[in-house]
């Protein structure tokens, strides 16, 4: 109400404290809720209903992904006794994904976005069919499952990045850190919700009933994605076929790449964290020997639970300015918490290591992606995408050969603490000699600063 409004009609008289105290009510009630909303979830993208058909379909691919990696991981332990053997399985999925998550990336840029996820989730889905009947079959034999999680790597790798690049055309450029923080906690909610479940699926039914749930969950999957707007080509691809140009496309864009230093900074860094931290591969030695069999579910989800909960109070990572240095304290942070895990004879206390390195993980994944989408042209993103997934999924696959091979030759203990305190090292030579990194601050933040300062 104006102030002449109140003059000509002054209704029921108030005292000027009483005024006060409203107002100052008022005002106190935005403060609080900007307060909580730098702690809390910034969960603004989910106004946007293209968002959510997008959040589910990645939640329920996620979810179905982590229970066949849970099932494979008890699979080929139960029929070699071997973490070495269990390691050399990531090698089965790292070469396929090398090579079809590039094209994907690539194929992400010269045909629409949503119909390559579809067809390529399909696809994925056919495969846990396929492992589903091999263990139904009782085959037990550790070269075809590894030639099938070949196949469903393939598949998988040819959708992730596609699904990565439609993120910045379904929401404003100002939610992109709020939106990659939910993501990578939807992933973490996965790694919880996924290897828990098989767990109990594996104890209580065997392995097949986790290859034949992600079946089911994918194809519920390509469900949400039917609803998610058509997104035409981001380049002209002059008459070439989409393969040809994915190629070509994908060589130019390791050529852009050379040119961006904070990007291939970036990828070195998770490279690092991944490779050298990365513990899934003795989790069913440790679970046999340490913790007790009715762990392993426990192990596989630790790192998530902690990437959940950092998640649901992550309002302050949307206010982070000093992105850069962000990401190496947080990687040096993952690998203090592997070091200590490695010593740990308690599943609690191997719980809450893990849990530490899973939110210092959630903190650096949200910021790299961020950097990503934000530096990188539309007509690129997919080509940047499908490296980012490269590395953000092969990084693991490397790491959990390393510690197999480490964990056989010496021991678990001994493979897990020294790749952390590498991690450590490493961050620390980064910081003191790539300053670029270290000093990164995204444009938006840039911007503030110098208009804060009069530039």
């Amino acid at each position: 109400m104006s102030q002449s409004d109140s003059s000509s009609n002054p209704g029921p008289t108030t005292s000027p404290d009483a005024a006060d105290a409203t107002a100052s009510g008022r005002q106190a009630e935005p403060r609080k809720l900007r307060r909580l909303s730098r702690v809390t979830m910034d969960t603004r993208p989910f106004r946007y209903v293209q968002f959510r058909r997008l959040f589910f379909g990645n939640l329920l691919t996620q979810v179905g992904a982590q229970m066949t990696i849970v099932a494979v991981g008890v699979q080929v332990w139960q029929m070699t006794g071997s973490s070495a053997m269990v390691g050399y399985t990531s090698l089965w999925v790292l070469v396929p994904l090398i090579a079809f998550g590039l094209i994907g990336g690539a194929l992400a840029d010269t045909v629409d976005r949503r119909t390559l996820v579809i067809w390529s989730t399909l696809l994925t889905a056919l495969t846990s069919v396929l492992l589903y009947l091999q263990a139904f079959l009782g085959l037990k034999n550790v070269w075809v499952v590894w030639v099938l999680v070949a196949l469903q790597s393939a598949a998988a790798a040819a959708y992730r990045p596609a699904r990565a690049a439609m993120l910045p055309k379904l929401i404003p450029e100002a939610l992109i850190p709020a939106a990659n923080t939910i993501a990578s906690s939807t992933m973490s909610a996965s790694m919880i919700i996924g290897p828990l479940v098989a767990g109990v699926l594996v104890a209580r039914f065997g392995v097949n009933w986790a290859y034949l749930s992600e079946a089911a969950l994918l194809a519920l999957a390509v469900l949400t994605l039917i609803g998610l707007p058509v997104m035409p080509a981001a380049q002209d691809t002059g008459g070439r076929s989409p393969i040809r140009t994915a190629i070509s496309d994908t060589i130019d864009g390791f050529r852009y790449l050379r040119t961006q230093p904070l990007l291939s900074m970036q990828y070195i860094v998770d490279l690092i964290a991944m490779v050298f931290g990365w513990p899934l591969a003795v989790f069913p030695a440790l679970a046999e020997s340490r913790f007790g069999e009715s762990s392993i579910g426990w192990l596989y989800a630790g790192a998530s639970i902690g990437a959940v909960l950092a998640g649901l109070f992550s309002g302050w990572i949307s206010h982070i300015t000093r992105h850069g240095a962000t990401i190496i304290v947080s990687v040096a942070v993952w690998g203090i918490a592997i070091a200590a895990f490695a010593f740990t004879g308690d599943l609690v206390l191997a719980l809450v290591c893990l849990a530490v390195a899973g939110a210092a993980d959630l903190v650096s994944a949200s910021l790299r992606m961020t950097m990503l989408q934000v530096l990188t042209p539309d007509e690129m993103r997919g080509r940047m995408q499908g490296v980012f997934m490269v590395v953000v999924a092969g990084g693991p696959r490397l790491g959990d050969v390393r510690l197999g091979l480490m964990a056989s030759l010496l021991t678990p203990t001994v493979a897990l603490w020294s790749g952390g305190l590498t991690i450590v090292v490493l961050m620390v030579v980064i910081a003191l000699t790539f300053g670029l990194l270290w000093r990164y601050r995204p444009p938006s933040a840039a911007g503030e600063t110098n208009a804060a300062s009069g530039g």
